[in-house]
């Protein structure tokens, strides 16, 4: 494999840990009066949930669904990002399109705050704790995809 293609497996497994640690430190699910009663580890530990939620989706769009595609040799210079996605589904490199779409709409979710609102914050953070494993599992099945056209270990 390539070293570029390796290097954004890294961090993107690097994300994935770091996400999945802070998932298992938070008392999922959140109630309003869970999130009122965090401590600033706790709600630090909630940053970092969120935060990695957001960039293990971004770099995976930005990132390594564009290198799978260079890797298989596909063209997608020309295309816009939901062929690309449409494409990466029909390959086998994704297991859904339409889930990796509500992933990324959880993503934009987390760049709105609603300290108002703390009804809505616990509902969201759910909504991410619940998607958490399948937004790590496609990363896992884009290795395995990518694994069959060269080594991971190399």
């Amino acid at each position: 494999m390539n070293t570029e293609l390796k290097a954004i497996f890294a961090l993107c497994k690097l994300h994935a840990a770091r996400l999945a640690w802070a998932k298992t430190q938070l008392a999922f699910p959140l109630t309003t009066e869970k999130l009122n009663r965090l401590d600033n580890i706790q709600l630090a530990i909630l940053d970092q949930f969120s935060t990695r939620f957001a960039k293990l989706q971004d770099y995976i769009g930005a990132q390594l669904f564009p290198a799978v595609l260079e890797l298989v040799k596909e063209p997608s210079q020309q295309q816009t990002f939901i062929d690309k996605l449409h494409r990466l589904e029909k390959i086998g490199a994704i297991p859904s399109a339409e889930q990796w779409l509500l992933q990324r709409e959880m993503r934009n979710q987390f760049s709105h705050e609603y300290p108002d609102d703390p009804e809505l914050q616990a509902a969201t953070l759910n909504k991410a704790a619940q998607m958490t494993d399948d937004l790590i599992n496609t990363l896992n099945h884009i290795a395995q995809f990518a694994a069959k056209y060269t080594n991971l270990g190399d």
